[in-house]
């Protein structure tokens, strides 16, 4: 059982690996569509393990940009962790419409407030709008594809 788990997991980072290199056009660089495997995963496997794959998809998004904001890159992990168990708890206690709005917003301005004060305000704005546009793709993707892959047969009893 172990096994099953680590490869969901593995298919999980890789499909973040290959939404890293599907960039935003920003002057960050490191904005891209890695989070949509992770907010899947996170309603599949579990809010943590969702995380887990939020962190690790950023970081390697990250690298694939050539850590633009360097060691600041480990904030971002944990608080894509953080968005995404979130992501998880809405989408469970609400619906897919409420868990990707709040996604939406909490990506776009919340996350990057610590680097208002660690960095400036510029640069805080700057990233705004290319952070809500991937924000947005992220969770449309996941909103379009988590009902469908809900539905496969087995995927509920063989992961409870």
């Amino acid at each position: 059982m172990i096994t099953k788990k680590v490869s969901i997991y593995a298919l999980f980072i890789a499909l973040s690996t290959v939404g890293a290199a599907l960039k935003i056009p920003s002057s960050l660089g490191s904005i891209a569509l890695d989070s949509f495997p992770s907010l899947i995963a996170s309603v599949l496997l579990g809010g943590i393990g969702g995380g887990i794959i939020a962190a690790i998809g950023h970081i390697l998004s990250a690298y694939l940009a050539g850590f633009p904001l360097g060691p600041f890159h480990a904030i971002i992990g944990v608080e894509m962790f953080l968005l995404v168990f979130g992501y998880a708890w809405l989408y469970k206690k609400y619906s897919v419409y409420m868990a990707s709005i709040v996604f939406t917003i909490a990506n776009s301005a919340l996350l990057p407030l610590p680097f208002l004060f660690l960095i400036n305000k510029s640069f805080y704005f700057m990233i705004i709008p290319s952070l809500f546009i991937a924000a947005i793709l992220n969770g449309l993707v996941s909103a379009v594809l988590l009902p469908r892959l809900k539905q496969l047969k087995g995927w509920r009893k063989q992961n409870q």
